[in-house]
């Protein structure tokens, strides 16, 4: 009987995230999150709802695309845009440098991910944007993204460069204290985003997606397409 209720409990919360998910990327402009959540949770229960999850994986609903131009700062200070990355495969993801436990954690599991591609990594950029741009500058994303792996790079940017990325990648974050505190954590979405050649999303991973699953479906996606898309 205890099995059966922590299989219930396992597969509520599991449908509750993909839920927020399929919330959060359908997002219309102007529509707050909770009110768009409650009426997806009344469609749920008053129809089927295919989730947009799969082994860690989230399926972008159909329409739905992520991604676009951004203008950043690299760890080293030098300007960059969506340009710079036209060549290569991206795995970003958002997060911050005074992140005490996930972000460290999925920049590792990144790092994981890299080692396991082996030669097909150097088509690959792993990349970390920041969402805490008043603290992350430059130098302090240079020393933290090097703990991580050689090829990870660290983007920062003003407050409105942030944003403006963010609503690309549909990303939630907002500070966890108060606004006037200088001691404070932030609340973020935490998805591992691969990104394609051409700047779009191609696939999202939760943070319980196994890394040797997301290395499996990297290199199919790499080796479908030709270094030159």
């Amino acid at each position: 009987m205890l099995k059966v209720i922590r299989y219930s409990v396992a597969v509520l919360l599991a449908a509750i995230f993909g839920l927020w998910a399929h919330v959060w990327f359908t997002l219309a402009p102007g529509q707050s999150f909770a009110d768009a959540f409650g009426q997806r949770l009344a469609q749920v229960f008053g129809q089927d709802l295919q989730l947009p999850s799969a082994a860690g994986v989230v399926q972008l609903p159909p329409g739905i695309s992520l991604g676009g131009a951004f203008s950043l700062t690299r760890q080293d200070g030098v300007a960059v845009t969506e340009r710079d990355y036209a060549s290569q495969w991206m795995l970003i993801y958002f997060g911050f440098t005074f992140c005490p436990d996930v972000c460290p954690t999925e920049l590792g599991r990144m790092a994981d991910v890299m080692d396991m591609l082996g030669p097909l990594a150097g088509r690959v950029t792993p990349v970390l944007i920041t969402i805490d741009p008043e603290r992350d500058r430059p130098d302090n994303l240079a020393d933290y993204v090097s703990r991580f792996h050689p090829r990870l790079q660290g983007l920062t940017g003003t407050t409105e460069q942030i944003a403006a990325v963010a609503r690309q990648f549909r990303v939630f974050y907002a500070r966890a204290n108060s606004p006037n505190a200088t001691d404070y954590l932030m609340d973020h979405s935490s998805f591992i985003y691969l990104v394609g050649p051409d700047n779009r999303v191609r696939s999202l991973f939760r943070p319980d997606t196994a890394v040797d699953g997301m290395a499996r479906m990297i290199i199919g996606q790499l080796r479908a397409t030709t270094p030159t898309q």
